[in-house]
C-alpha cells in the first residue's frame, strides 16, 4: 500500500467509531508525480477534509475533496482548467473479509469500497483515486481555442504531401533531378 505518489497511511488501531478529523494537502512533489500519473499539464491543488471512523474491520471517511488541475483538450491539446469541489464517502473494506472464491459478487453497498490488506489504510491514495475519477474524461477547450488550434493542424492530404516532399529531399539523387 505504501509507495504511491501521495500516501497518508493511518493505522486502523488509531481509529474508533467516533470520527477523527484529517486535513490532507498534497505537497508540490506529490502533485507533480500525480500530474504525471494522470497525464495532466498541472495539478496546483489537491486537498481533502475528512472525518474518518472505524467501521467493522474497515473504516469510513466522509468529507470534501478540493482540487485545481489543468488537463489537455482531447481535440486540440490546449490547456483546460479543472476545478473540483465535491463531497466524498470512502468505505475501506478489509480484503480478508471477502469470501475465498474465484468469482466475487459484492453487495450493492460494497461496490464503491476501497479494498485494503493489513492493519492500515492509505487516505492519500484513496483521495488521489477519487480525484482521478472526478476529472472529466474528455476535457474540451473552448470553441475559439479549438478553432485557433485547427488552423495549425494539417489535413491528411497536406501531411501526406509533406511526407512525400521530405522523402524526396532526402534522396541523394534529388539534386540531379533538379538540373
Amino acid at each position: 500500500m505504501i509507495g504511491h505518489e501521495y500516501s497518508v497511511v493511518v493505522a486502523l488501531q488509531r481509529l474508533s467509531p467516533r470520527p477523527l478529523p484529517f486535513n490532507l494537502a498534497a505537497d508540490a512533489a506529490a502533485r507533480a508525480a500525480l500530474a504525471l500519473r494522470f497525464d495532466l499539464i498541472a495539478l496546483d491543488r489537491l486537498e481533502a477534509v475528512l472525518d474518518v471512523a472505524r467501521k467493522g474491520e474497515g473504516a469510513q471517511a466522509v468529507g470534501r475533496l478540493l482540487a485545481s488541475a489543468t488537463q489537455r483538450c482531447v481535440i486540440s491539446q490546449e490547456p483546460v482548467p479543472a476545478q473540483i469541489d465535491m463531497p466524498v464517502v470512502l468505505d475501506f473494506m478489509a480484503l480478508r473479509t471477502l469470501p475465498d472464491s474465484d468469482e466475487l459478487e459484492l453487495e450493492e453497498d460494497a461496490l464503491d469500497a476501497i479494498l485494503f490488506e493489513g492493519d492500515s489504510i492509505d487516505l492519500g491514495e484513496a483521495v488521489a483515486q477519487c480525484f482521478a475519477l472526478a476529472l472529466d474524461p474528455y476535457p474540451r477547450a473552448s470553441d475559439a481555442a479549438i478553432a485557433a488550434a485547427r488552423r495549425h493542424i494539417l489535413s491528411e492530404e497536406e501531411a501526406a504531401a509533406r511526407t512525400v516532399a521530405a522523402r524526396a529531399a532526402q534522396n541523394p539523387f534529388a539534386v540531379l533531378k533538379r538540373d
